[in-house]
């Protein structure tokens, strides 16, 4: 399957770009398409190819439908309330299997942190999150739709509102709205009104964030039928007053304690923090040239989405040389000193933004579930427990999958499903000092979301109708 760049625009374009090109005209609407299409296609065949090419069949299961792969770009708003274009993938099912035709339920999926410019969902041959959410749910039978989010593919915005929690909702509600505009009027399969929303990592933030402002702001349009935010940095107050509290708390940068100050991959998700921060807030620093190191300095700040690969930032001097991405403060780290203790002064912008886009504190109305791994060095586990406590502490019980955890307990409180999941995971990255894998390592964060998407497709499986 190869993914085709975009062959024609929807009538409506010229409007829309003469709306961004400087005229007096009210901006277009949210959620207008400025262009789509049916980008590729994918059999059967070609998806177990896949699966079992990368060891995944046994989770995924064997393909039920054929998916196409549909591309939409659509208008949206940046954190200022300004026009700006995003994009998203559409991952139908087809075939003559009744799963696969029909109306079908819809998964509004959230994708991890890249810095990758051109990340696009759409682009299977590629993307290997989005060839996964493609074998894994739209080959058996659910429609995904999984925005590409401001900043990446062909949007026209020049930096990416990273972990921004409202924004990030109304990009994704907006890409929902697209996506599901046209295939209502271009494909045989339609989404039905049953709305699943789930991601990983960052996309396990906004989609926490997503579920609460859907339910919030958008309750008249859309009913979120049950949630899975899976390793997302829930409570970003706690994780990045951590994240500051200290240079020199890891042994050494490659430890594989979970409970290092600095997480792993840290020199790469502050910059597009601080920048998405600044941007949307004004408040975060002075001037960029305060907070990161020489030889770094004020270019670190957009520096990020970009066309280099992290290698390539390491070996050209862009980013300390850390293949942990650990090295964020102390001599030859990537932020001043005087900025980290800075986070905790009173009135601290970075300190007050990270308040803001803590998803403690709110209450879902559907269905919720989670899954983690208790040694992940990236997005520490206490994101995930914190939450569940604090749902817990208004009565609302939300089941967590730790794929670390005990199989036998898991087995008595989530089933033996989940149970045989953490028990694959466990013997697939096994712990330090067996034959392969760490957990705390930076690896432990990614090896871990197939084995949670798994879980998250058997919760969901208990709401389609």
């Amino acid at each position: 399957m190869r993914f085709q760049r975009p062959l024609f625009l929807l009538p409506v374009v010229a409007a829309v770009l003469a709306g961004c090109g400087g005229s007096t005209d009210a901006p277009p609407p949210r959620a207008t398409i400025v262009l789509a299409q049916l980008a590729g296609q994918a059999t059967t065949a070609q998806i177990d190819a896949g699966t079992t090419a990368t060891g995944l069949i046994g989770l995924t299961g064997a393909a039920v439908c054929n998916v196409d792969i549909r591309y939409v770009v659509y208008q949206t708003r940046d954190p200022a309330g300004q026009p700006a274009t995003a994009s998203t993938a559409a991952f139908v099912p087809s075939g003559t299997d009744a799963s696969c035709t029909g109306s079908r339920p819809v998964v509004l999926y959230a994708h991890g942190t890249t810095i990758e410019k051109a990340y696009n969902m759409a682009d299977i041959t590629h993307n290997s999150e989005g060839s996964l959410v493609a074998a894994l749910l739209a080959a058996h039978g659910y429609i995904v739709v999984a925005p590409n989010y401001l900043g990446y593919d062909e949007s026209g915005l020049d930096y990416h509102p990273y972990l921004n929690a409202e924004n990030s909702a109304i990009d994704m509600v907006d890409g929902l709205r697209a996506a599901k505009a046209y295939l209502n009027e271009a494909s045989a399969v339609k989404p039905s009104a049953q709305l699943f929303v789930t991601g990983y990592s960052q996309g396990g933030h906004v989609a926490m964030a997503t579920h609460k402002i859907i339910e919030r702001d958008y309750a008249s349009e859309f009913t979120v039928t049950a949630s899975a935010p899976m390793s997302g940095p829930h409570n970003l107050a706690k994780f990045i007053a951590q994240i500051n509290s200290g240079p020199d708390v890891c042994p050494t940068l490659g430890s594989s304690d979970p409970n290092c100050t600095v997480n792993a991959g840290a020199t790469l998700f502050t910059p597009l923090l601080l920048t998405s921060w600044q941007r949307s807030y004004g408040d975060v620093y002075s001037d960029a040239a305060s907070v990161y190191q020489l030889p770094y300095g004020a270019a670190t700040a957009t520096l990020l989405p970009t066309n280099s690969t992290a290698e390539e930032l390491l070996t050209t001097g862009k980013l300390p040389a850390d293949t942990t991405f650990r090295k964020l403060f102390g001599t030859g780290g990537l932020i001043q000193e005087s900025y980290r203790a800075s986070y905790f002064a009173s009135g601290s912008g970075f300190a007050k933004a990270a308040a803001a886009n803590t998803l403690l504190g709110w209450t879902p109305k559907a269905p919720m579930a989670m899954c983690y791994s208790a040694a992940d060095p990236t997005v520490y586990a206490y994101n995930t427990t914190d939450m569940q406590a604090d749902l817990a502490s208004r009565g609302v019980l939300v089941p967590a999958l730790d794929v670390r955890g005990d199989p036998a307990t898991i087995a008595g409180t989530l089933g033996n499903s989940a149970a045989q999941l953490a028990g694959a995971f466990q013997v697939n990255n096994p712990a330090a000092g067996t034959a392969v894998g760490t957990p705390g390592t930076e690896n432990d964060h990614a090896a871990a979301a197939p084995y949670c998407a798994t879980f998250v497709r058997g919760f969901f499986a208990n709401f389609v109708q």
